[in-house]
């Protein structure tokens, strides 16, 4: 056919790499699509359900999913414990599914995908849950939240649980700052009611609460000490179990990390005057 012809032609230089092209069917390969976000909004969700069950009888799903993932039938990728996804396909595909297969009277048949979301949103509320727990009331509350993207090295916002997670502790009458190297101005269009900055300094200052949102590198790479000296009180919850913990306890930090039971010796000494 020609379009194939055409598809041959444009993709010759990845398929002579090695890449491999599979021909099939439309419905197959509009299948393809739905299903292959379906399984991976599934793997991350089922290891935020072992994060789940992780934080009630004190076992570390960072490492539960390190080593099921030497399993080379489970592998890996994907197995991030923390806020879940977000971003425009994942979110996006795994509820379309779910509605043509209703519309198909196989509702049954993806009816799984539904719990694969109610994790996912369950993760973002932990993070407010936590922060009850260690403060209560959560009015007038400064929060800062590392991370506006959905995920790393992009600017997009699209369902992003860091973004999520900052509206929630607005609606709870929290003053919150959200700080990202790359998504600010997408912020500050889209949601105008939270302070945006690209400046860690000004995002950080006098905050109460500092929320690890989105995995980026340089988050990882943050001098605890440094920011210590900046915030008013020094407590962190690693939404993305990125954070080196003895260093930031080093520092006088209480860490709560999304599937991990850290214990913190000082916690009692959190709170900086």
């Amino acid at each position: 056919a020609y379009s194939e012809r055409v598809l041959d032609e444009l993709y010759a230089q990845l398929t002579e790499a090695g890449t491999p092209m599979v021909k099939t069917d439309i419905a197959t390969a509009e299948l393809v699509k739905v299903a292959a976000n379906s399984f991976l909004a599934t793997k991350i969700s089922f290891i935020n359900a072992m994060a789940e069950i992780s934080e009630q009888v004190g076992a570390d799903a960072v490492k539960l999913a390190e080593a099921i993932g030497h399993d080379a039938r489970i592998g890996n990728k994907f197995l991030r414990t923390g806020l879940g996804f977000g971003g425009g396909c994942l979110p996006k595909d795994i509820r379309a599914f779910q509605a043509r297969a209703e519309e198909l009277g196989l509702g049954e048949s993806v009816r799984f995908l539904d719990s694969v979301e109610q994790i996912n949103t369950r993760r973002r509320n932990r993070v407010i849950e936590v922060a009850q727990e260690t403060f209560g009331d959560l009015q007038n509350l400064e929060v800062t939240v590392l991370g506006a993207a959905f995920k790393p090295e992009t600017d997009d916002i699209r369902d992003s649980p860091a973004i999520a997670v900052a509206e929630m502790f607005a609606e709870a009458g929290s003053k919150v700052r959200v700080h990202d190297p790359k998504a600010v101005p997408n912020v500050r269009a889209a949601h105008p009611n939270l302070a945006a900055f690209e400046e860690l300094q000004r995002a950080t200052t006098g905050a109460d609460l500092i929320v690890v949102g989105t995995d980026w590198f340089e988050y990882g790479l943050i001098d605890p000490g440094q920011l210590g000296s900046w915030v008013r009180k020094r407590v962190v919850i690693d939404g993305r179990n990125i954070l080196p913990v003895a260093a930031w306890q080093k520092a006088g930090w209480k860490v709560v990390a999304l599937g991990r039971s850290i214990v913190n010796e000082k916690a009692s000494e959190f709170v900086l005057q």
